[in-house]
């Protein structure tokens, strides 16, 4: 995919480094670094092509300090059992989501969970850790505010809607990663049986364009300067709907906007 047609503005002088290794319905993770620090957001797909794109992204798996977890949905935790019987690191998740991992993967996955409640904050080397309850048909989503050297990044994706919490845990983020994840229309006429359009479009589903769009707007107006657009459907989305929707709610607003790549890493 050209990633040229996706990016816009100039390089961040951020004191930190996040990367989206791969985003969308096969499988999603991020990667965040600073000061040498690694955490990974999720560990969806394989644990052969997360330790493929973490080395491509120039980082060892075995030097990731943390995994923070969404949600337990497969496309966020598919590559956790492998991966973490070569890389033993903690992985940070909601009680709820971590007694549905416990039960589909075995209680031996349980010695590497840290178990909090929907909101919880750690430190992490130079990271400090926030997270905030999202609306999802998940038994716990939530999104993460992380701070670093007095700059906030925010990353919310699998969200049916725009809460409060949401709204508090974005605001004031220089940087935010942000589901976009179908076009209104291309759900409606699309392949998809009747249930499961119910089920994206609904409060506990998935963020449309539209809705990212509207919401993106209150976010530039409380500082945010770099989006990257993620968790985009392969079937009911085109990365150029997505920007073309986002950038013109954006207009005359200084932000760069980026949409992640399904399968090869995205710089925010």
């Amino acid at each position: 995919m050209n990633t040229e047609i996706r990016s816009i503005g100039a390089p961040s002088s951020a004191p930190y480094s996040l990367r989206m290794l791969y985003s969308g319905s096969t499988g999603n993770a991020a990667l965040l670094t600073c000061e040498g620090t690694a955490l990974l957001i999720d560990a969806g797909r394989s644990a052969r092509a997360l330790t493929a794109a973490l080395q491509e992204a120039g980082t060892e798996p075995d030097t990731v300090s943390a995994i923070l977890l969404t949600h337990e949905h497969r496309d966020h935790t598919s590559a956790l059992a492998v991966f973490l019987k070569h890389h033993p690191v903690p992985v940070h998740t909601t009680a709820a989501s971590a007694e549905r991992l416990i039960a589909e993967l075995g209680e031996g996955m349980g010695e590497h969970l840290v178990i909090h409640p929907p909101v919880f904050a750690l430190t992490v080397g130079p990271f400090t850790v926030t997270s905030f309850p999202t609306l999802h048909d998940s038994a716990g989503s939530v999104g993460y505010r992380i701070s670093c050297k007095g700059r906030s990044i925010g990353y919310a994706t699998d969200l049916g809607g725009i809460t409060p919490a949401v709204e508090e845990g974005l605001f004031g983020c220089e940087a935010v990663v942000l589901e976009c994840n179908h076009d209104e229309e291309m759900l409606k006429t699309g392949p998809y049986p009747y249930f499961l359009k119910k089920r994206i479009a609904s409060r506990h589903g998935h963020l449309s364009n539209t809705d990212c769009a509207a919401f993106c707007t209150r976010l530039a107006t409380c500082g945010m300067k770099r989006l990257l657009l993620a968790h985009l459907s392969e079937t009911n989305n085109l990365p150029e709907l997505a920007l073309s929707e986002v950038r013109a709610a954006l207009a005359g607003c200084d932000v760069r906007v980026r949409a992640a790549d399904p399968v090869h890493a995205t710089e925010l």
